[in-house]
């Protein structure tokens, strides 16, 4: 017996937006309302009738065939400039949200990027003008246009793949657009974080293919995401980095080995690595002649030993070597860098009496992380990350300037030296008479280690009073010292360093916030995603110590889960990719309840007692991590 299906049954409902408009016009004039009250007794009558008075279908048929109509219109006559208005207001539609728009959305995105200059520079401002949400949105809309024609994965509606290839070159020069405005500086900063620019799709992409694509010389034109950094995310540009890093890697001990081959010396595995050899009395002495004599091996795999000490290198004394080397170096008594307690981080010392190759060793430290991906407990403020990348390369001319930041501002020192700029901007807003009243000269003096010294902003700068009409000026004069000038040599050894290990074209996609990040790690913290990478030596993941331990640790505060981070690793910080990355293990040690828990950094291990019972762990862990310091910290 066939069963008979019942098709639902909607009401026609014949007033439009134009008729309902009208009529609430009228009524309002008349004060009668008996035509809109039967309306609203028909549309919310039922489910039916609701269904049938917002179906958004027909509403967004509507709207697609309008915008197909305007972007076909032949022949328009308008206002100047008011083409540019109408595709900017189109960008904007929420419709674009779903892929059965994008054969209308491809074309509008093209009838775009065939603007002029002059025009892409005025619709960039606009961009600026929207609110964040609103920004938000066609950044989302058009990473959702690019992953869906990356991985089509049989979307209905969209044309093939051959067939639309231009799709993905043309959203990502439109997405270009909006980074351009989202990094414009002026006003109140960007509208959203670069990360959100980021497209984590792209992360399964073959991305050694895009990075040779961009590298080729034979292939100009050729699109490749390389071109467009800001669209790769930072796991994305980490890997680029790695694997070129690699390559290089396997290159230079290929020519070592050839070299030795070709002068009949038999091939040792020492030849394919940069290998330490450190005495612990005599630590940063040897470290520095080490690196100076090895330069050539700077790009091979890191191995480290200790004079005197038995053992192979599985990367723990690697991590030691780093640890205690940045410790040492850190030092006030070495006088490199000078510790803001306020600030928590560390600046160049204006000293003219130091060694500069201890400055080149700090660089060096820097690069040779990067390129073992060790993350670094180390506390710079973000304008050197800004200066390690002017430029992005070092240039072929030895005598051009390097690590010389043009465009800094009062904020970029209030990073580490907030007091003084909060004298400076009240310098600036001072109302009265500035000579006068606060008779200063072009001559100013800095504290470092107990000492003043003295130094002229210009020429014959102790005779030159600062007024209200140079004040400004006497501030550039003075930021410009302390973050250039003051610190030239000093830091053109430390960037020469860096980029004697970090010399690759990968570092021209990394902002100045994502080097850092490389070096230093993520300040984000996980725990749960630790918790699920945990390694146990002598527990199991079900016994109670280790549950109590993962409750204590969730229910610390965020300072105090940092402080566990630094206690069992040496920094606070999270690698790239996150803490599911992160190898960390918790070893049991037995019969000792009265022991504080314990670390071994090099190692991300945790030595925990069996404590008997929740409160003696969380006694015990509290003691442990308010006692315990990162390196380079106060």
């Amino acid at each position: 017996m066939a069963l008979t299906v019942v098709k639902p049954s909607y009401p026609s409902i014949e007033m439009n937006m134009e008729d309902y408009v009208s009529e609430t016009q009228r009524s309002n004039q008349v004060g009668e309302y008996s035509q809109l009250r039967t309306f609203f007794l028909t549309c919310f009558h039922s489910y039916a009738s609701i269904c049938a008075t917002f179906k958004p279908g027909a509403v967004h048929k509507t709207a697609l065939r309008s915008i197909v109509h305007a972007l076909l219109e032949e022949g328009r006559k308008l206002y100047s400039k008011d083409d540019v208005r109408a595709l900017f207001v189109l960008l904007q539609c929420p419709l674009f949200s779903s892929p059965s728009t994008y054969s209308v959305y491809s074309h509008l995105l093209r009838q775009i990027l065939g603007l002029s200059n002059s025009d892409h520079h005025l619709f960039v401002y606009w961009l600026k003008t929207l609110e964040a949400n609103r920004f938000r949105n066609i950044v989302r809309h058009l990473l959702q246009f690019i992953s869906i024609r990356q991985f089509p994965a049989g979307e209905r509606g969209l044309p093939a793949p051959t067939r639309s290839r231009w799709w993905i070159p043309t959203g990502v020069r439109i997405l270009a657009l909006l980074n351009a405005s989202n990094n414009n500086t002026s006003g109140s900063g960007p509208l959203v974080s670069y990360t959100e620019f980021y497209n984590s799709t792209l992360d399964h992409i073959d991305l050694m293919k895009e990075y040779l694509t961009w590298q080729s010389p034979d292939r100009p034109g050729q699109f490749s995401y390389c071109q467009y950094p800001f669209i790769l995310s930072i796991a994305a540009k980490r890997f680029i980095l790695t694997k070129d890093s690699e390559q290089q890697m396997i290159l230079t001990a290929r020519r070592s080995l050839v070299s030795k081959m070709s002068r009949n010396q038999p091939p040792r595995l020492e030849l394919f690595f940069l290998n330490i050899h450190v005495r612990r009395s005599h630590f940063v002495l040897d470290s520095l002649n080490e690196i100076s004599i090895k330069q050539r091996d700077l790009k091979k795999k890191l191995r480290v030993s200790f004079v005197g000490e038995p053992g192979l290198d599985m990367g723990g004394l690697t991590k030691e070597w780093f640890q205690l080397l940045i410790r040492e170096i850190f030092q006030p008594d070495y006088g490199m860098f000078i510790y803001y307690p306020n600030a928590r981080c560390y600046w160049f010392s204006t000293s003219t009496e130091t060694n500069l190759k201890e400055y080149n060793l700090i660089g060096v430290l820097m690069g040779l992380a990067v390129y073992n991906s060790i993350i670094l407990d180390l506390h710079f403020p973000s304008i050197c990350y800004r200066k390690l990348l002017s430029p992005p390369v070092v240039p072929a001319n030895n005598s051009a300037r390097v690590g010389v930041v043009r465009n800094f501002n009062l904020d970029d020192l209030a990073q580490f030296m907030p007091e003084v700029v909060f004298g400076l901007k009240e310098l600036l807003a001072y109302e009265g008479n500035v000579e006068e009243d606060m008779a200063l000269t072009f001559q100013v003096s800095f504290g470092e280690y107990n000492e003043v010294v003295t130094v002229p902003l210009m020429e014959n700068a102790h005779r030159v009073p600062v007024t209200n009409a140079n004040r400004n000026e006497f501030v550039r004069l003075y930021l410009d010292w302390i973050l250039n000038k003051g610190i030239y040599e000093k830091f053109r050894a430390f960037y020469l360093g860096f980029h004697s290990v970090c010399a690759s074209n990968a570092l021209i996609m990394l902002r100045p916030e994502e080097v850092e990040i490389l070096v230093c790690g993520s300040p984000k913290l996980d725990l749960r995603e630790l918790q699920k990478n945990t390694e146990y030596d002598g527990y199991k993941s079900g016994d109670r110590v280790i549950k109590d331990f993962w409750d204590v640790l969730f229910e610390l505060s965020p300072e105090m889960q940092k402080r566990f981070l630094r206690f069992v690793t040496g920094t606070d910080r999270v690698p790239v990719g996150g803490m599911a990355e992160m190898s960390f293990k918790i070893t049991r040690l037995r019969d000792r309840p009265v022991f504080l828990p314990e670390a071994h950094t090099c190692f991300n291990q945790l030595v925990l007692p069996d404590y008997p019972d929740r409160e003696t762990l969380q006694q015990k862990l509290f003691i442990a991590l308010s006692n315990a310091e990162g390196f380079g910290l106060e």
